[in-house]
C-alpha cells in the first residue's frame, strides 16, 4: 500500500511539473549603430641602438623627453599621454661577433580633436619618434551609441520572435529572460613601422572612416497559443 501511495505522489508531482513548464521562444537580436569617430589614439615609440647600454638608454631617454615636452607645449593633457612599455635588449651580431643594445619606449597619445592629428604627428616626428605602431579610432559618445545598439538588439529579438511564432500560428508574450552576449566596435588597426621621413603638416594623412557598434542580446519570450 505504501508503494502504491509513493507512486501516486510521484506521478502527481511529475504532472504538476509538466504543467508548470512554460513554452518559450528564444532568439538572439542584433543591433548596429554607425558612428563617425571624433577621437584617435596614436601608439608610437622611440628606438635607439648602439654598442654601450648606458649610452643607448641615455640617448633614448633624451629623445623621449623631447617628445613628452613637445606634447606638453601642444597642451595635450597628461592623462591623455601614457608610457606603455620600456625595453633595453642586448643582441648578438653573428657577422661581427659583437654585442649591441637596443633601447625602446612606446607611448600612446589620445587626441580628442582629429583636426590636430597631422600637425601633432609632424611635430612628434620632428621631436624624435621613429616608430608608429598603429592608430585606434573611438568616439566620445561611445556609451550612448552602445546603449542605442542594445535597444536595437532587443527590438530585433522581439521582431524575430514574432516572426517565428507567427509561422506556427502563435503569439509571444512577455520576456522571461534577457541575456547580453556582448557589445563590440571592431575596426581596422593598421600596424606599421616608419622609415622616418620629413612629414608635411599641411598634408591630410588621416581617414577616420566609420565605427560600427554592434550589440547582441538573447531574449526568451512566452509562447502563447
Amino acid at each position: 500500500m505504501k508503494s502504491i501511495l509513493i507512486l501516486a505522489i510521484t506521478a502527481m508531482s511529475t504532472m504538476a511539473q509538466a504543467q508548470q513548464i512554460q513554452p518559450t521562444v528564444s532568439v538572439t537580436g542584433e543591433g548596429k549603430v554607425i558612428a563617425v569617430p571624433d577621437e584617435v589614439t596614436i601608439r608610437m615609440g622611440v628606438q635607439t641602438e648602439g654598442k654601450d647600454a648606458k649610452t643607448v638608454k641615455a640617448e633614448n631617454d633624451a629623445s623621449v623627453d623631447k617628445v613628452l615636452d613637445y606634447l606638453l607645449k601642444m597642451n595635450i593633457p597628461q592623462n591623455q599621454v601614457q608610457t606603455e612599455y620600456v625595453n633595453l635588449n642586448k643582441n648578438y651580431e653573428y657577422n661581427t661577433k659583437t654585442y649591441n643594445y637596443k633601447a625602446s619606449q612606446t607611448i600612446s597619445v589620445k587626441l580628442k580633436d582629429l583636426s590636430k592629428y597631422d600637425k601633432i604627428m609632424s611635430g612628434l616626428v620632428s621631436s624624435g619618434i621613429n616608430t608608429i605602431n598603429g592608430v585606434e579610432f573611438s568616439s566620445s559618445k561611445m556609451q550612448a551609441y552602445e546603449a542605442e545598439a542594445r535597444k536595437k538588439a532587443v527590438a530585433n529579438a522581439k521582431e524575430k520572435a514574432r516572426e517565428y511564432a507567427g509561422v506556427l500560428g502563435q503569439n509571444i508574450g512577455k520576456a522571461l529572460l534577457i541575456a547580453e552576449q556582448g557589445t563590440s566596435s571592431p575596426q581596422p588597426q593598421p600596424m606599421y613601422k616608419m622609415a622616418m621621413a620629413e612629414m608635411d603638416s599641411t598634408q591630410r594623412t588621416l581617414a577616420p572612416g566609420e565605427l560600427t557598434i554592434t550589440s547582441k542580446i538573447q531574449v526568451s519570450f512566452e509562447l502563447l497559443d
